[in-house]
């Protein structure tokens, strides 16, 4: 079951696959730096870009990670960064840059599924100090890039031979345990720059009481798209099949998850107001599986789950080895790199920022670079080994 998630700049930043507002006109650390850290073909990428994303992965907290776990950040989101570049620049080569209108409306489209009007976005974006022209420059990278990867993967195939071979070798992943199908309303207590937003928690708990009671004349899905403040308001509530198992690692108290079993609880209707992880919940029950069902190939979706899957798993490898080829195709210079081998004991360009506690070998402390270095990617890693099932 899919996590919730604020509707926010922050929603874009995701849908953008957080190429979004890494160098657009921000004031955040070192935003003056003129340092080149790395050149592609002679483009630059400044020590600039690195700290701004840095600080938005960090949430502004990196003075407190070490000087070492920094120092492995900037690598790797440079790293990033040089891999963004390399397939921008081969996508303009291939002549596969998207329009003006194929920009403007994707940033439309990212503005309505995260429920902003164009007023508040416009105030998201001043509260941010992001300008619109940086976030159609970053845009215009990302659509670049698909562009070039769906030319080399779109005409990916997969067998009915290779369905076939991945269900007999993976049946145990085919089980379907016990669980529901839930659709939601959420209303959350936190200012997320929507329309008809509650932002506190009496506000929250008004709100969500005055949808309990239309619920009673008006339907369920349409409420949802009209008044909940997550991203299952575009599909009307829907969040989709959750096991009883995935129900607990997600929170839910163990009373609704009984509710939901309970013979009581019949398909259609829905929960009385719930609130759990610091957000109100009205829950609908869409179905219900009380055992454990052995899925086959010709179970609904099987066979459409392990096509996807395999396609995406081949997609990666050649995503993969797309990248890999515009590296060996590019002249890359990274000066991080070759000023951490030649000043091991400053790390890099600077030394960490004020305030960070000194480094030490024995050191470990938690950092943002695995999360950062999967944020900024704008390849997928390959994993053929991976079972496609979602």
């Amino acid at each position: 079951m899919r996590k919730i998630a604020k509707l926010s700049i922050a929603f874009m930043l995701a849908a953008l696959a957080a190429l979004t507002f890494t160098a657009c006109g921000s004031d955040g650390p070192d935003a003056k730096d003129n340092t080149v850290a790395a050149t592609v073909n002679g483009k630059p990428i400044m020590a600039s870009e690195i700290e701004v994303l840095i600080t938005a992965q960090t949430g502004g907290k990196q003075a407190q990670m070490t000087q070492l776990a920094l120092a492995q950040a900037r690598l790797q989101v440079l790293d990033s960064l040089i891999q963004k570049e390399v397939l921008f620049q081969r996508a303009d080569r291939e002549k596969l840059l998207p329009s003006d209108d194929e920009i403007s409306q994707y940033i439309t489209t990212k503005k309505q599924e995260g429920g902003m009007t164009d007023e508040e976005f416009q105030k998201q974006l001043k509260a941010q100090n992001q300008t619109e022209q940086g976030l159609r420059e970053e845009a215009r990278k990302l659509l670049a890039i698909q562009k070039l990867q769906n030319k080399y993967t779109a005409s990916v195939s997969i067998s009915d031979r290779e369905v076939e071979e991945y269900y007999n070798a993976n049946k145990d992943q085919f089980v379907l345990g016990r669980g529901v199908e839930l659709a939601d309303i959420v209303v959350d207590p936190h200012d997320n720059g929507l329309q008809d937003d509650a932002k506190s928690e009496a506000e929250a708990k008004i709100k969500i009481d005055g949808i309990y009671q239309s619920l009673k004349t008006a339907d369920f899905a349409e409420i949802a798209r009209a008044k909940s403040e997550d991203a299952s308001n575009q599909r009307g509530g829907d969040i989709g099949f959750a096991t009883e198992d995935a129900l607990k690692q997600n929170g839910f108290p163990a009373t609704l998850i009984a509710e939901f079993f309970s013979p009581a609880m019949q398909i259609g209707s829905y929960t009385q107001p719930v609130q759990f992880n610091g957000r109100w919940y009205i829950f609908k029950l869409k179905r219900k599986q009380l055992e454990n069902e052995n899925r086959t190939l010709e179970s609904q979706g099987v066979r459409q789950e392990i096509t996807e899957g395999l396609r995406s798993q081949r997609q990666n490898l050649l995503n993969a080895a797309l990248l890999e080829t515009s590296k060996n195709d590019a002249k890359i210079v990274n000066n991080l790199a070759s000023n951490m081998i030649s000043n091991p004991n400053n790390l890099g360009l600077r030394p960490a920022v004020p305030g960070t506690p000194a480094a030490s070998p024995a050191t470990t402390t938690a950092s943002p670079t695995a999360t950062a270095q999967k944020a900024s990617s704008p390849v997928a890693p390959a994993s053929p080994a991976a079972s496609p099932k979602k």
